[in-house]
């Protein structure tokens, strides 16, 4: 549950105790600020910390239950912010999301993580080579987690972009299944938007409230520029979301074209199927006729009018050659043999 724990006099560390209890011996036996790093830990993992510091219960719960939204809120002199880390992933090409929570009071900072990211171990190593930074107290501290967050959204921004552009690529190239990996994409996006869109807000109450809790100048213009850096990647997710869309509708518009065109190629092929059809009836239907003539003169009955008719073969012969002929030119009239 540990990750690490420390005390810090004048921006310096002065003790690494070994256990939560010494740090809390040893956060009111000197003047400093006890800094604390939890992964993952349990409702009664975290009930110590929660009574050392008194810790509101509804922000212990959040902090403990995780999946929360981006926020800050004060809690009489506490501040308890929730930020949504996240990492883009190469080999999957997709990005994954983590939580960070920060209590920062008079003289300590309980951070609490859910994920991998952000890695405050980093964070923690930075502050300690800025003594004086780390010497403006808790909110120093806070600043530096929040730059940490915010620095960690570039290469998510990087990947997006990468992945957009090679969609775009793909959908003009005529990729059946590039649809799916928009919606796909589209979805990170929009959760990525979730994760940094409040950011500002948390940002400017921040600073809002500065003058009133006598929060050191120099520490507003950090967070002055953590701002400025949320801000660009606010907006630039922003024209990631309106990008997908219109790659979505472009792509469904070719889609549509080529359906048209399979459909137009389905139905010239059974037009011309059904000529083909016409023509055959119409050759069988010419053919049919003499033949029909031809077996019913060649019925051997006794009793036939026609068998002792002088003219009757000749008679036979030009009414095979008139239905045919007259079959013919009403089937070619029609186009059937066009």
């Amino acid at each position: 549950m540990i990750v690490d724990s420390a005390i810090y006099v004048d921006g310096k560390r002065a003790t690494a105790p070994g256990t939560l209890s010494e740090t809390y011996r040893t956060c009111r036996a000197v003047d400093g600020v006890a800094w604390i790093g939890l992964l993952k830990p349990t409702e009664q993992e975290f009930a110590s910390v929660a009574a050392e510091f008194d810790l509101h219960e509804l922000a212990v719960e959040d902090a403990v239950k995780a999946h929360q939204r981006p926020k800050l809120d004060r809690y009489g002199e506490t501040l308890f912010v929730v930020l949504r880390a996240a990492r883009y992933l190469d080999r999957t090409e997709s990005v994954e999301f983590a939580e960070v929570h920060v209590f920062a009071g008079p003289d300590f900072v309980v951070t609490v993580r859910h994920g991998d990211a952000p890695d405050l171990g980093k964070v923690r190593k930075r502050m300690e080579d800025e003594p004086d930074l780390l010497g403006l107290g808790p909110e120093a501290i806070l600043y530096a987690i929040l730059d940490r967050v915010v620095d960690d959204y570039g290469p998510v921004v990087a990947g997006l972009q990468n992945d957009i552009d090679e969609i775009e690529t793909e959908v003009f190239g005529g990729n059946a299944g590039v649809t799916r990996r928009t919606y796909e994409l589209a979805r990170e996006v929009i959760e990525f938007q979730r994760a940094t869109k409040p950011l500002t807000g948390m940002l400017a109450g921040l600073l809002a409230g500065a003058e009133k809790y006598g929060l050191d100048p120099e520490l507003q213009t950090y967070l002055r520029d953590v701002q400025d850096h949320a801000i660009q990647v606010q907006e630039q997710v922003a024209g990631f979301r309106e990008l997908l869309h219109n790659i979505l509708n472009v792509n469904l518009a070719i889609v549509g074209l080529q359906q048209n065109e399979e459909v137009k190629a389905l139905s010239e092929a059974a037009i011309a199927q059904n000529d083909e059809v016409k023509k055959i009836s119409a050759w069988a239907a010419i053919l049919f006729a003499p033949t029909l003539i031809g077996t019913v003169y060649g019925m051997n009955f006794d009793e036939m009018p026609e068998l002792r008719w002088q003219l009757g073969y000749p008679f036979a012969v030009a009414l095979m050659v008139l239905v045919s002929v007259v079959l013919y030119a009403v089937f070619r009239r029609r186009g059937w043999l066009s």
